[in-house]
Order: structure tokens, then C-alpha cells, then sequence
């Protein structure tokens, strides 16, 4: 069943396409492939219930947060993610098995979201805002071994040709549940959803991790080699040379570095909308619902598109969340009667979901395509190191402008992106 089912969502009508891994791995494609597509719906599902962009930010201002640590918690969730991995990545080389790498991580996760469903059930104003923001920095730093892994798992398991389409029916899938938890959200919101209600939902997408971990230890994974010299290239230095010696590489940590406005502008949409129409819950549900509609109606298009050309996928995607983010400006700027449209920021923020959802599939896809064995890993570890400290530094400067005028952050981001889009266009096909 797992066969022709397989061979169903990747139009394969003959012999079974193993392009880039081993013989052995090969036999076991339609098992790994559904494993890792059921794990990662449901580590999607926790992501969107607990995402620092919608229900962080929401929950944070409901406690009366400052706004100064609900525009750092993106930044520090993405980049603690990142920044760690060109350290971690020599000692994962030294092993053949690396599962268990996200089982361990997934499973940190599960108790880091945990903690801020306890958090804000008994704590208020600033002390609650520093306890999240430490409880999402515990998260990140265990989603770093989880994100490092996945990559060279996926390499190792599922055939070149076939990674965009499995994250992409993953998100659409994904975004099936996210849009009942949205509708769910909106159904409480008519008898005024408390912080207790939220509180669950947090505890909720906390499980997801831990149900995910269960699941993704079934993958069949096939020993690779070893990195015999990691010692010698373990030091951090080393690592970076990548940058000079390896031209595809440099443009597409440049191009990447490009595209962070479709990340790091989201928050800022929820703000205005709180800021100009209101904290009623049902808009929270609104936004899950939007993003949660953008995953199903986009992931399988940008999944396939992906699988022909990853790099298009990152600069078109880039290209409308940029214009987006300008007719933003304008209208909050501009257009006093347009800005307190209730429907303006869910609809928005669809738009932004389906653009996040292309650089994300693109950028990952582009990476695990572009690289082989172990180099993999580095090129993942070194990519996301330095893309993570880019956004220490960016998402600090954009909290700061944030305080004088959000719309401005917006704009400026949304500039960045349109030369990020000119960037990938302009990187090499790596899937021919």
C-alpha cells in the first residue's frame, strides 16, 4: 500500500527513482518517506501552535510583555537554532547513525514549550517575558541538533527529486490541522478564551514534539561513513573556509542571508493588527487559519516546483513577500481608513505564509540538493551558523527601529528581500 501510494504523490509509473543514495536505502524509500512526512506534520503543527511570530507574540502582549523582547523572541528562536551548528556538526560527523540526534532534540523541544504553558499561567509584565524568552532559547539550541540532522537524514534516505515534494505535501498536510486549531480558536474566542485556554494550547504543541520523537525513531536509516578527519577540521575557522573556497556555496549563504524579511516581518504584522484593530482572540485564530490555508494551498506547488528548480522557488517566493511588506508601509503610512480593516492583516498574512513557505522549502531543498555526504552537514552547519548571527544582529536592530515606527521595519526588510530575490535568481540549478 505504502508503494503505490508512494509512487501516486511522485508520478512514478515505472522503476523507482533512487537518484543520490545508496542501493540499500533505496528499498526502504516509500517506509522513510511516509515516516519522516507523518513526523514532521506533526513537529509542523506544534511549530505553528506555538510559533513566535502568531501565538508568542500574542501570548506575550496578553501578559503585558514589553514590546522590545516580543520583537527579539524570532530573532533569538532562529538564530539559537542556527548559531550552534558549525560547533555540533564535527562531533554528529563521527557517527554513522544520526536519528537519534533528533529524537534527543525533538524531545528537548517537547519540554522547552512545555515550560511557557506553565510560565504563563503564573507569571505577568516582564517576568514572564524574560522566563519565555529563556524557555525559547532552551528550544532553539535543541531544534539546532534536530535541524543539523533532518538534512543529512533526508540526503541519506530519499531520493534527489523527490525532497521537495515530501516537504511539501508535509506542510500541506500539516496545514490541514492548523487550520482546525485555527477554526477551534476562533469557536473560543465567542466565549472570551482566557489565558488558561492558551495555556493548553501551548501544552498541546508541546506534545506534538514528543509524539514526533516516537515516530521518527522508526526511520530505517543505513550506516554512512565517517568523518575520520573532523579533529582536523573541527575548529571553527576551518569551517568558514567553505565561504572562500566553495563560489556556489558563498552566493547561496548570501542569497539566504537575502531572505530572512519573510521571517522576520511576520511578528510585526501581528503588532499592527493588535495595535490597530485590537487583541480580540478571535484575530489570533484568524492568523492560524490564515497561515494554516497558505500551507495547503501552496506547499505541494512550491514542493514540485522545488524538485525542477529550487532557487526560482526562493526568488519568486522572496519577490512577493517583499511587495507585500511595501504595500504594508503604504497603507499603515498612508491609508488611515485602510489600516483599521479588520481583514487586512489575516489576508496579509496569508500572502506572507505562502511567500515564507516558498524560501523555506526552496532555501532547504537547495542545500541538501546542492551537497553530498558529509559535506552536507557542513554546508548546513556553516550555512545556518552564519545566517543565525546575521539575525542576532538584525532582528536586535529591527527590535530597536520597532520602537520608533514598526512600519519602517517592515519596508526595510522588505527592501533587502527584493535584492535577495535578484541573489538566488542568479545561483547555479543544482537539481539537473
Amino acid at each position: 500500500m505504502l508503494e503505490k501510494l508512494y509512487k501516486f504523490l511522485n508520478n512514478e509509473k515505472e522503476k523507482r527513482t533512487c537518484k543520490d543514495i545508496t542501493e540499500d536505502a533505496c528499498k526502504h524509500v516509500p517506509k522513510n518517506y511516509f515516516i519522516i512526512l507523518l513526523s514532521n506534520v506533526f513537529t509542523k503543527l506544534g511549530d505553528t501552535l506555538s510559533n513566535p511570530k502568531t501565538v508568542l507574540t500574542w501570548l506575550m502582549s496578553y501578559v503585558n510583555a514589553p514590546v522590545f523582547l516580543i520583537s527579539l523572541i524570532v530573532p533569538i528562536r532562529e538564530s539559537g537554532s542556527m548559531v550552534p551548528q558549525i560547533f555540533i556538526a564535527s562531533y554528529i560527523n563521527k557517527h554513522s547513525t544520526r536519528k537519534w540526534f533528533w529524537v534527543i532534540g525533538a524531545i528537548i523541544q517537547f519540554l522547552a514549550i512545555a515550560s511557557i504553558g506553565i510560565i504563563v499561567l503564573n507569571f505577568k509584565n516582564e517576568t514572564a517575558g524574560y522566563l519565555i524568552i529563556l524557555a525559547v532559547i532552551i528550544f532553539s539550541l535543541a531544534r539546532s541538533l534536530s535541524s543539523l540532522t533532518s538534512k543529512d537524514i533526508i540526503g541519506k534516505t530519499i531520493p534527489k527529486t523527490r525532497r521537495g515534494r515530501l516537504k511539501g505535501y508535509t506542510v500541506s498536510v500539516s496545514g490541514v490541522l492548523v487550520l482546525a486549531a485555527g477554526l477551534l480558536i476562533m469557536y473560543k474566542s465567542k466565549s472570551n478564551a482566557t489565558i488558561d485556554f492558551y495555556s493548553y494550547l501551548i501544552f498541546f504543541a508541546a506534545l506534538t514534539w514528543l509524539i514526533s520523537a516516537i515516530i521518527y525513531s522508526r526511520i530505517k536509516e543505513f550506516p554512512n561513513d565517517v568523518d575520520e578527519d573532523s579533529k582536523d577540521k573541527s575548529n571553527f575557522i576551518s569551517k568558514l573556509k567553505l565561504l572562500k573556497t566553495d563560489t556556489n556555496f558563498r552566493n547561496f549563504v548570501i542569497a539566504r542571508s537575502l531572505l530572512l524579511c519573510s521571517a522576520l516581518t511576520a511578528p510585526y504584522y501581528v503588532i499592527l493588527a493588535q495595535k490597530y484593530v485590537g487583541k480580540e482572540s478571535y484575530l489570533l485564530g484568524l492568523f492560524i487559519i490564515a497561515k494554516g490555508v497558505a500551507s495547503i494551498i501552496s506547499s505541494p506547488f512550491w514542493g514540485k516546483l522545488a524538485d525542477k528548480s529550487s532557487k526560482n522557488v526562493m526568488a519568486i517566493a522572496v519577490l512577493i513577500a517583499s511587495v507585500l511588506g511595501i504595500m504594508i508601509f503604504i497603507i499603515i503610512s498612508y491609508f488611515e481608513t485602510i489600516r483599521t480593516i479588520n481583514w487586512i492583516y489575516p489576508l496579509s498574512f496569508f500572502i506572507l505564509g505562502i511567500a515564507h513557505g516558498g524560501v523555506r522549502l526552496g532555501r532547504k531543498t537547495y542545500i541538501v540538493d546542492m551537497a553530498k555526504g558529509n559535506q552536507r552537514t557542513d554546508y548546513v552547519s556553516v550555512s545556518n551558523t552564519i545566517i543565525g548571527l546575521i539575525l542576532l544582529v538584525t532582528g536586535g536592530l529591527s527590535a530597536l527601529v520597532s520602537l520608533l515606527s514598526i512600519e519602517i521595519v517592515i519596508l526595510i526588510l522588505s527592501i533587502f528581500g527584493l535584492i535577495g530575490a535578484y541573489r538566488s535568481y542568479l545561483l547555479p540549478n543544482v537539481e539537473k
